[in-house]
């Protein structure tokens, strides 16, 4: 959700090489494309995945679906809508929707655990991300 109380949208376009042989998206594609606006959504809440290099923190993906409503297809520009589900003490859960002309064309999670390096065990969100999930959480809850 941004300021204006709109959810994140992401603009994206279907390349040759996100397709089959049917000319549709293929399975994996889509997650490439989640996966890029997730980034772009982390970036608009202050919490870019690019600044935790030095921190002894990561996110690995721990759970992930997606749905198929529509064809996708090459050269195809939709807009990738992005919201926090759930947030939890380790893990947080996005929600995404694949807009294609106004339409849905697809729908998917992610489910996100935060994890230490040195024990490679799941560790507590750093409270200032979990409070910003939590905002983004309740923009959306509000609408």
């Amino acid at each position: 959700m941004n300021s204006n109380g709109r959810p994140f949208s992401w603009q994206s376009r279907i390349r040759f090489v996100d397709t089959d042989a049917s000319g549709r998206i293929h399975y994996s594609a889509l997650f490439r494309h989640f996966e890029a606006a997730e980034f772009e959504f982390m970036r608009s809440i202050g919490h870019s995945y690019g600044t935790l290099e030095h921190s002894p923190l990561r996110y690995p993906r721990v759970h992930v679906e997606g749905d198929f409503l529509s064809a996708l297809r090459c050269d195809d520009l939709v807009s990738i809508q992005v919201a926090v589900e759930r947030v939890g003490e380790s893990s947080f859960t996005l929600a995404f929707s694949v807009l294609l002309a106004e339409r849905k064309a697809a729908a998917g999670k992610i489910t996100v655990v935060c994890m230490h390096m040195e024990t490679g065990r799941s560790h507590p969100l750093p409270p200032s991300f979990a409070e910003r999930l939590r905002e983004q959480m309740d923009l959306s809850e509000a609408r």
